[in-house]
């Protein structure tokens, strides 16, 4: 079926706990994925000014249109900040993305990764990592695979290999444009 389906993100701490979650995602159709991102089995979902929750309850709306990228059994995800000065970056060292009807769940270890438009990359929140590494008491296989995913985001962000190719993510989101404005109003896009 070639047709965009809603789909809500929802992160949890190792805990169990509800970290964030996104209301108004669109999940590509596997039709009209690029072949290797079809290969790897991705699931590329766009949002714009998509409601956001926070932990504490609050709430508020992105301001920055994204296409993200999760990839099963990576240990991470990679969101594309589709910004007026170029696409930016935002990876979440992270379990692999379970997807159960039209939710997309994945757990939050708070490690990240910043690609700016420029092509620098930044490792941040490495202290957060280690506080709930401590707090939760993550066990060393949780520790190994993070590590994993860390290593093999930095690797594809130096060789810029999939998802990290702007004209990609400017494409799904193009795609997804022109397809949404046929079939919905403004307020639904």
């Amino acid at each position: 079926m070639d047709t965009y389906r809603r789909c809500v993100i929802k992160s949890f701490k190792h805990d169990g706990h509800l970290h964030r979650m996104w209301f108004r995602n669109w999940s590509v159709p596997r039709s009209r994925l690029l072949p290797e991102h079809k290969a790897e089995g991705m699931h590329v979902l766009i949002n714009r000014q998509t409601p956001i929750r926070e932990a504490d309850g609050g709430m508020w709306v992105s301001r920055v249109s994204a296409v993200s990228f999760f990839i099963p059994g990576q240990w991470f995800n990679v969101v594309a900040l589709l910004e007026d000065s170029g696409t930016r970056y935002y990876c979440n060292i992270a379990s692999p993305p379970y997807i159960s009807g039209d939710v997309l769940t994945y757990i939050d270890y708070d490690l990240d990764v910043i690609r700016t438009a420029g092509g620098e990359m930044h490792v941040v929140d490495r202290d957060e990592y280690e506080l709930h590494k401590a707090e939760y008491k993550y066990p060393p296989i949780i520790d190994a695979k993070t590590g994993q995913g860390l290593g093999e985001l930095q690797r594809r962000i130096m060789n810029g290999s999939s998802p990290f190719q702007d004209e990609a993510a400017l494409a799904y989101y193009e795609d997804w444009l022109e397809y949404m404005e046929g079939n919905l109003s403004e307020a639904e896009l």
